[in-house]
């Protein structure tokens, strides 16, 4: 287990606590310079990967139903364009996949929406003060920061009862809850670096079931993951869209696409179709988006197209 080399260091579980602390405080996992004085290497997520603290679902905690509004919205991966113009809505309650070839900036603009990427032009708008919870990919998490399963969970909590209040017990109750949900009961204290692919993206999912966000965005959700858990995570997220909740989900299972989601956002850097699944993936925009994927050309500038 890592112990700060620091002067005047704290016990474990007090530097875990200052960590945990920090990151509820700023809302994003990247430390300060200072603040990572004591070891940059432990740091749970990676430098310069920012994930959102997610705000996540067990229970509804009188959610109302949300949507987000794209206007014009370009963002670019440094200065390359990754996402051209895209304008359109998310409905309130909707449950939409966002797919496009490799490279298409899903991912981008599912950092984007969720206030982690800056756009280029264009605007983001959601209605009131809608909260928002991102579910990062598996690939992007080091898992090298020791931290227990449970305290990962308790992480969605934060958003109500804040960084430095002593949790309730009702809330050690939905975490507990959570965990039995997706199956992780026996493993509360286990660190996280002990887990295998799938049992990390069920503890993600957890710490989503303590949250409270009416708009949910997974950034490939059942990537690396067994039948069975992708089945189970399958599940959660149908209970979600029952909820009413907006969910918004990056995914490269066409047939998965098809049969679970009622409506699609097909991206090739630009908006090729965005509507009913079985229009939007329609073989001549899928053939559209694989032509236009063909003509990239990686060294452009940032896009300059007038909307």
């Amino acid at each position: 287990m890592f112990r700060p080399k620091a002067p005047n260091r704290p016990a474990d579980a007090t530097w875990q606590r200052a960590v945990l602390c920090y990151i509820n405080t700023h809302g994003f996992f990247e430390p300060s310079r200072a603040f990572s004085r004591y070891h940059h290497a432990a740091w749970p997520f990676g430098l310069g990967r920012r994930l959102a603290v997610g705000r996540g679902c067990l229970g509804t905690f009188g959610m109302k139903p949300a949507a987000l509004e794209l206007a014009d919205l370009t963002v670019c991966y440094g200065r390359r364009p990754a996402v051209h113009h895209i304008s359109g809505r998310f409905a309130p309650g909707s449950l939409t996949a966002i797919v496009g070839p490799n490279g298409a900036g899903k991912s981008t603009l599912l950092r984007a929406l969720a206030g982690l990427q800056k756009p280029e032009s264009g605007r983001i708008a959601h209605e009131g003060k809608a909260r928002i919870a991102l579910l990062p990919q598996l690939a992007a998490l080091d898992r090298a920061f020791p931290i227990a399963c449970r305290d990962v969970v308790m992480q969605g909590l934060w958003p109500r009862i804040g960084a430095f209040r002593a949790v309730p017990a009702a809330e050690h109750a939905r975490v507990d809850q959570a965990l039995a949900a997706v199956g992780l009961a026996g493993l509360a204290r286990r660190p996280v670096g002990s887990l295998s692919a799938g049992q990390l993206q069920r503890l993600l999912f957890a710490r989503l079931l303590v949250q409270d966000a009416e708009i949910l965005l997974l950034d490939e959700p059942f990537n690396a993951v067994d039948a069975k858990t992708a089945a189970d995570l399958l599940r959660l997220i149908r209970q979600w869209h029952g909820e009413g909740r907006t969910v918004i989900a990056v995914l490269h299972d066409l047939d998965l696409v098809d049969r679970e989601f009622p409506e699609t956002l097909l991206l090739a850097r630009d908006l090729i179709a965005w509507g009913p699944t079985t229009q939007a993936l329609s073989p001549a925009n899928r053939l559209k988006a694989r032509q236009m994927a063909e003509g990239w050309v990686e060294e452009a500038e940032a896009c300059e197209r007038a909307a």
